[in-house]
């Protein structure tokens, strides 16, 4: 099953051109060390990020994950980050108050974001306000059934 999973993030990888480096590593120069001889976890995550070239997603993750430090608890409660694609992040707002105001403040976001992700990760802030269903065209409806008072008809 883990196989599996790996080939479908290998494929899923490939189709949006990330795919893991083929090139070997540089080992930094000092002691070298038996692959059997343990390391440490945070240095052993961040080789298995940059061999799999999962480095920008991780980091993308960490920041959705810190939503709050990075915007600030007031725009934090009524916004969340939904997702990135291609420079592109999609933040959904709870009210169309909210949006406007997350619309105003795009230059800030995309600015405030690039400093946590890197130069030039983020290049754009699309907003997407609350989600409700369409209004029915047409005349006035009344759902339900008639009552035994209703004399319309």
């Amino acid at each position: 099953m883990a196989r599996e999973k790996l080939a479908q993030a290998k494929a899923d990888a490939a189709k949006r051109g990330q795919l893991p480096r083929r090139e070997p590593r540089r080992r930094a120069a000092g002691p070298r060390r038996d692959s059997g001889d343990p390391q440490l976890f945070g240095r052993a995550i961040a080789d298995l990020l940059a061999d799999r070239g999962w480095e920008r997603p991780a980091k993308v993750g960490a920041v959705f994950g810190r939503w709050v430090e990075i915007v600030g608890p007031d725009l934090a409660a009524h916004t969340k980050p939904e997702s990135f694609d291609d420079g592109e992040v999609l933040i959904a707002a709870d009210s169309t108050a909210w949006a406007t105001q997350v619309r105003l403040l795009a230059r800030t976001l995309v600015r405030r974001l690039n400093e946590e992700l890197g130069d030039g990760t983020v290049t754009k802030v699309k907003v997407r306000g609350p989600q409700t269903a369409p209004r029915p065209s047409g005349g006035l409806r009344v759902t339900g059934r008639r009552g035994p008072r209703d004399t319309y008809g």
